[in-house]
């Protein structure tokens, strides 16, 4: 997909405003705030619909209303955008991207997860009401829910958003017979959206009660939580997860006792997941979920801890999601889409997922559906808006008329390492008109490659005959002035 020649850094201050104070100086109405969203939510063609020259031209009165110490510079990243906006085929035309969930048609593939977003009636309303198409609820049961304060911490990219969330939270601190009614509300008042009743039971006989509870509720799906790294008694959570007998008991006791779907959602917290979905799928199962969190160790009082001594700091293992994560759950949606004893089961991906691009990911390795939670909780359920415009566009300009004709589409291209070719090498290309002199790549090269990049007068220059093609200085480069070229060892262009 082409993408405008802007400089994407550019965006990177802005506060992603609630009710954005610069589209209220807009003489256009052209609501500035909400395309600067969308640029930074990789959807391009969004922003751009409707943009015209007379921003160009315009004295800006959108920057006046910037909260920033330093306003945004709008105009400039408007003006970049225009420019190069003939890359971009601004087309009204969108694809399908309605998709099946176990026989329930979902407008768009986009469900809250099962977390403290989706946790009860007035917060799953709204996420409706603004475009998501259902939500996995959090996770009930008759556990008495004790929940810690702090339980949540982050690392944090440069521009300060989350590359990866940790958190130490537990189930609903509601009763079933509350959430169940909730259940009812919401089914009465959005009948076209979808409820998938996350439950967690100790043993068979709590794990048929929940499920049956929900089905009367009017839940369209049950998702068994075989996977919540924060539980701490012994057959709940994760641990069942790690062995398949009682992920096959439970999910067998479910199917029995209710009509509706049944999705296990599985652990990431093992080597493989196939032995649990194919012990999900014995028992009857009709889809899986992946990824729940990751066990790892919180920051949560590291900082007091080493201020004032580790004797009173408590330092718990939770639960890490987040951009972080989304290599980890590709890989693992992956294993269980191309596992053939799993053919037909409906899977249900997360893990990372916080734009359009994101999501495409994994529904082209064979996912059907989509949750997120992490990204709504940084950036709020509005994100629904890009993820919905911008897969849709994706996929005309793909050549999809639609989302069910796209999903799985690159799953024949995940090949094992051994299958991987290595008899070519495909040289890095300098683009010169980019490039801002900085050395970057010539570090890099030189202190953790191959040091195959001279660097001369300011200017890098590729020596081809010691370059083995790994393609760092790509990766490393600020400002996406090297690319990836067709050009073998003996041939390079510069």
């Amino acid at each position: 997909m082409s993408q405008p020649r802007f400089d994407p850094k550019s965006i990177i201050p802005c506060l992603l405003c609630v009710s954005a104070p610069c589209s209220e100086g807009c003489p256009y109405d052209l609501k500035p705030g909400r395309r600067i969203r969308a640029l930074r939510f990789a959807n391009y063609i969004g922003a751009g619909r409707g943009l015209g020259e007379h921003c160009l031209n315009c004295p800006a009165p959108c920057q006046k209303h910037c909260v920033l110490p330093e306003p945004l510079p709008i105009q400039k990243i408007f003006s970049s955008f225009i420019e190069e906006r003939h890359s971009l085929p601004l087309r009204d035309v969108s694809a399908d991207i309605s998709v099946d969930l176990c026989g329930f048609r979902l407008e768009n593939p986009f469900l809250l997860s099962s977390s403290v977003v989706a946790s009860n009636y007035d917060m799953c309303a709204r996420a409706f009401q603004m475009g998501w198409a259902g939500a996995a609820f959090k996770t009930i049961s008759y556990l008495d829910m004790h929940e810690a304060s702090p339980r949540f911490s982050a690392s944090k990219n440069p521009d300060g958003s989350f590359q990866s969330f940790k958190n130490i939270e537990q189930l609903s601190d509601h009763s079933p017979a509350e959430n169940f009614e909730i259940f009812r509300k919401l089914k009465k008042d959005f009948p076209t959206k979808y409820i998938l009743a996350s439950i967690m039971g100790r043993d068979e006989e709590e794990w048929r009660r929940l499920a049956i509870d929900a089905e009367a509720s009017g839940a369209d799906g049950i998702e068994l939580n075989f996977s919540c790294p924060n539980m701490v008694e012994g057959h709940t959570g994760s641990d069942v997860g790690q062995i398949p007998e009682l992920v096959e008991l439970y999910t067998r006791a479910v199917k029995q006792a209710v009509h509706i779907p049944v999705i296990a959602k599985l652990t990431p917290n093992a080597m493989s997941m196939s032995p649990a979905a194919e012990a999900a799928k014995r028992a009857g199962a009709d889809g899986v979920a992946a990824i729940n969190t990751i066990k790892s160790l919180t920051n949560r009082n590291i900082s007091q801890a080493l201020r004032h001594g580790l004797a009173d700091a408590k330092i718990a293992v939770g639960g890490l999601s987040g951009q972080a994560v989304r290599p980890i759950a590709l890989r693992f949606i992956a294993e269980l889409a191309r596992n053939p004893e799993l053919k037909g089961m409906h899977i249900s991906a997360m893990g990372g997922v916080y734009t359009w691009e994101d999501a495409t990911a994994f529904l082209s390795l064979g996912a059907h559906s989509i949750q997120v939670t992490t990204a709504v909780m940084e950036y709020g359920y509005r994100i629904i808006d890009d993820l919905v415009d911008g897969l849709a566009h994706y996929l005309i300009l793909m050549g999809y008329d639609s989302l069910e004709s796209f999903c799985g589409s690159v799953l024949s291209q995940v090949v094992e390492i051994e299958e991987v070719e290595r008899d070519k090498v495909i040289l890095p290309r300098f683009l010169r008109s980019h490039c801002q002199h900085c050395g970057r790549c010539y570090l890099s090269c030189r202190d953790g490659g191959h040091q195959a990049i001279r660097f001369e007068n300011r200017t890098p220059t590729l020596d081809p005959s010691k370059c083995v093609g790994c393609h760092l200085c790509i990766l490393v480069c600020p400002n996406h002035a090297i690319e990836s070229s067709e050009t073998l060892r003996k041939k390079v262009e510069e």
